[in-house]
């Protein structure tokens, strides 16, 4: 799959011993850190599409920790080398990863089985509650050339 333009992934390493495992998220050692406002959780059950949605200021860093979670870009930036592209990932305990969603880029996700999906993100901006930096459009926007269903087969 090509990236689309500014999106990095970078695979998580799991460090077990006997007591159970920590796992590394985010370092300001990185080269995928940009900077740190807050930390969030955010929870996806069964069968509901978080979709979609961009930031014109905000970049995001999501790292899913329980469950799995199908998360999708699609980037609908004029000036950006890889405009129409769409990105699927499939992040979680199966797939431990951090993924960095630039702005402007539309992402959304879902969660994957029966069981919900938490992802923890760690955005460059603080949430503003009288402005928040977020637009929205539905998950079955026909101008986002994307089909949530589970793919048979």
């Amino acid at each position: 799959m090509k990236l689309i333009s500014g999106v990095q992934v970078k695979k998580l390493r799991l460090i077990p011993d006997e007591r159970g495992y920590l796992m590394e998220m985010l370092r300001c050692d990185w080269p995928e850190f940009e900077s740190f406002a807050q930390a969030y959780v955010t929870a996806c059950y069964a069968g509901v599409y978080k979709a979609w949605h961009y930031h014109k200021l905000q970049t995001d860093h999501f790292v899913c920790v329980s469950g799995m979670a199908k998360v999708v870009l699609f980037d609908d930036r004029e000036e950006s080398p890889t405009r129409g592209e769409i990105n699927e990932f499939h992040i979680g305990q199966l797939n431990p990863v951090l993924l960095k969603i630039p702005p402007l880029v539309y992402h959304g996700f879902t969660a994957e089985g029966n069981a919900p999906a938490l992802i923890i993100n760690f955005p460059t901006q603080l949430y503003n509650y009288q402005q928040p930096d977020e637009y929205r459009r539905p998950y079955n926007d026909p101008a986002i050339p994307y089909n949530w269903e589970v793919k048979h087969g």
